[in-house]
């Protein structure tokens, strides 16, 4: 594949993928993310020195470095010091608490299990359809978990899941994972949750809310709508979460 320079007539990739107009670096970057889209390196496994890959896209080394300290910051790519530049990993330790960000006291996050309350396969509501990019009755898999942090139940997970995507997965290969769903979903399933949008608001704990989360029916409660995509922005998941915050608070870091 061949990256064009700024101003060149000739297009950057196949089809015109990358505008003649982007920064250069830009292009290195699109080119960078079609190929882990398509699974040239695959989660966990090193990409291309930054020499190997200048020579491929026919740009300096420096140009390299800074699409590759652009994925980094979206956390496409990981550097390990001394070893190389790797696909990040819903399987590395670090990866495991990015999407959760209920915190302590100290902005740590406390040790907590997950526990499994259901796993169906259904037809999708309206509103999670729409939320999935899916048909009214297209079939879901319904997740409902809670996280007991220090023991203590709080966080109510509703996960929605496009069900032919993820065609296998049941409830008792969801209980006998161990670690974090999106691990599972990217080693099984081969589906990367690398960003998402989220919408939070103030609700009140319902009775089957105030049951599960071990909290009064009308106390406060943190609602998180989350909307994960894949590299190309398919939305492969819907997650309405409500957190307890009288121990904990929600972190949100920008920039």
């Amino acid at each position: 594949m061949r990256v064009s320079s700024v101003g060149d007539d000739a297009p950057a990739g196949q089809g015109g993928e990358a505008p003649r107009f982007a920064p250069l670096y830009m292009q290195v970057v699109a080119a960078l993310t079609r190929g882990l889209q398509n699974g040239d390196w695959q989660p966990g496994e090193m990409i291309p020195g930054e020499q190997e890959l200048a020579g491929r896209y026919r740009v300096s080394q420096g140009t390299v470095r800074k699409a590759i300290d652009r994925l980094v910051a979206e956390h496409m790519l990981v550097r390990r010091q001394g070893r190389g530049t790797f696909v990040a990993s819903h399987q590395e330790p670090r990866a495991h608490f990015r999407f959760l960000r209920l915190r302590d006291g100290q902005d740590q996050v406390p040790g907590f299990n997950s526990r499994i309350l259901a796993c169906r396969r259904q037809r999708a509501p309206q509103d999670v359809a729409r939320m999935l990019g899916l048909r009214s009755g297209e079939s879901v898999i319904h997740i409902d978990r809670v996280l007991d942090f220090e023991g203590a139940p709080t966080v109510l997970d509703h996960i929605w899941l496009p069900g032919a995507r993820f065609r296998g997965l049941t409830a008792e290969r969801v209980s006998a994972h161990e670690g974090p769903l999106y691990a599972l979903f990217e080693s099984e399933f081969g589906t990367r949750m690398l960003s998402a949008r989220e919408r939070v608001r103030a609700v009140a704990a319902s009775a089957a809310d105030a049951k599960a989360l071990a909290v009064a029916v009308g106390a406060p409660l943190l609602q998180v709508e989350r909307q994960s995509h894949t590299y190309d922005g398919e939305i492969v998941e819907f997650r309405s979460g409500l957190y307890r915050t009288d121990t904990y608070h929600y972190l949100s870091e920008i920039g």
